[in-house]
Parts: C-alpha cells; sequence; structure tokens
C-alpha cells in the first residue's frame, strides 16, 4: 500500500516491537473458540507471563518481513500471538511456562492449536513447541540446579569437616600406641635404679682392701701385747718386793 492509514501502521508498529522485546512469541489458531474461552485463555496465560493478541495475518507479515523473520506459513487463518513477557505480578516469565499452559488449555479446548513461534534467534515449529511444554519449568529447573551444585559442596565441605577429625583420631591413635609402648620400660627401668644404688653401697664392704685390714688388724694385737707385759711385770715387782723387805727383817733379827 502506498498510502497505508495511520491505524494500521500503528499496528505494525506495535507488532514489530513486541517481537523485538518479548522473550520469545507463540503463534495460534483459534478458530471456534467463544469469546469467553478467548478471555479465560488470555487469564491463564498472564499469569504464566503471556500477553495473547489478535492481529490481521496482513498486518503481521508486514511486521516480520520487516523483522526478516519467515513466519508467513503460520499465518493462515484465525492466527493469534502469545508474547512472552512478564507475569502479572511483574515477574519475568518463561516460554516453557506459557507453552505449557497453552498446552494445558488446549487438553480442554482442541480448538486452540499452536503453530509456530520464535525463541531468540530461532523459529520453532508444532513438533519444537510440544517438547518446549514438555520441559520443566524455569523455577523447578533452577531448584535442580541449585540442588546440582549445593551437593558436591556439601561433600566438600563434609571432606573438609572429617579432615581434621580424622587427624585427631590418628594423634590420639599414635599417643596412645606410644603410651602403651613405653609403659613396659618405665616399669622394667624403676626397679633397676634402686638396685644399681644398692650394689654401689654394698661394693665397698664386699671388696675390702687387705692392706687396710691388716692396718686395722695391727692396732688391736699392738694393744694386746701391751696388756699382757703389764700383766706379766706387775707380779714379778710385787715379789721382788717381798724379798727385800724378808731380808731386812733377817737383819734386824741377827
Amino acid at each position: 500500500m502506498e498510502n497505508p492509514r495511520p491505524e494500521k501502521v500503528a499496528v505494525v508498529e506495535e507488532v514489530k516491537d513486541k517481537f523485538q522485546t518479548a522473550d520469545a512469541v507463540i503463534i495460534t489458531e483459534y478458530r471456534g473458540l467463544t469469546v469467553r474461552d478467548l478471555q479465560d485463555l488470555r487469564t491463564s496465560l498472564r499469569e504464566a507471563g503471556g500477553e495473547y493478541h489478535v492481529y490481521k495475518n496482513t498486518l503481521v507479515r508486514r511486521a516480520t518481513a520487516s523483522l526478516d523473520l519467515e513466519l508467513d506459513e503460520h499465518l493462515l487463518g484465525p492466527t493469534a500471538l502469545t508474547f512472552v513477557g512478564s507475569k502479572a505480578d511483574g515477574t519475568p516469565g518463561d516460554v516453557v511456562t506459557v507453552a505449557k499452559a497453552l498446552k494445558s488449555f488446549a487438553k480442554s479446548n482442541p480448538l486452540l492449536v499452536m503453530k509456530g513461534g520464535v525463541l531468540g534467534d530461532s523459529l520453532l515449529d508444532q513438533a519444537a513447541l510440544s517438547r518446549l511444554a514438555e520441559v520443566a519449568p524455569r523455577e523447578e529447573l533452577l531448584a535442580r540446579l541449585a540442588g546440582g551444585m549445593a551437593a558436591p559442596m556439601q561433600n566438600f565441605a563434609s571432606l573438609l569437616n572429617a579432615i581434621p577429625q580424622k587427624m585427631a583420631y590418628a594423634l590420639q591413635a599414635l599417643i596412645e600406641a606410644g603410651g602403651a609402648s613405653d609403659a613396659p620400660a618405665s616399669v622394667a627401668d624403676e626397679p633397676t635404679e634402686p638396685a644399681a644404688d644398692e650394689a654401689a653401697t654394698q661394693e665397698p664392704t664386699a671388696e675390702a682392701d687387705p692392706a687396710d685390714t691388716a692396718e686395722a688388724e695391727a692396732p688391736a694385737q699392738a694393744d694386746a701385747s701391751t696388756d699382757t707385759e703389764d700383766q706379766d711385770q706387775t707380779p714379778a715387782e710385787g715379789g721382788d718386793a717381798a724379798e727385800a723387805d724378808a731380808d731386812d727383817a733377817a737383819q734386824e733379827q741377827e
């Protein structure tokens, strides 16, 4: 169109902007769904982080063509676009959660069909969207990742905690083993030292020098000889005195 209507230009720019800012875009066909069904679908997708919009296929083709996205094969029939952005509470949404919400709604409303989409720079077909809906939610994947990272760290921390304990046990075992081996030696040494001292004390008495013994016996013999001489001389001196007195008496009588 040489002179497109401003409202159409605005719609094309809106679609382009949403394609550029959305984390992912899923194209669905809503043929046969009632207004009530579409309202319920929008509510469930908003909770999952998706925005559900219905545009004319011609305007969407212009927007995707300007972005070099080849999606014309999916833009046939009553088409709606689901843009993955933020959840109703403001937290980021993810394409897996939105795909799960669409698949869950399609189970009770078979008229809703996921046809294709865009994830980053990759184009998704219907089979890829079905596989994407089977992936665990983002929160669950993060929890698994955190658990997988925490397990080795916990094991490593347990190992580090066990090293001092094992060292303490080993040191205690060495101490106990050393005490047990030293105990008999110390017990055996205790009687040896007094015995050695006693032998050293008794040794001079048992091995007396013969010269010292002779010297000790000589004074004793000398004392004994002196006493004998005194005893021999005393009676002799007494006899001589008696004889002298007898001679004096005889002379006086004469």
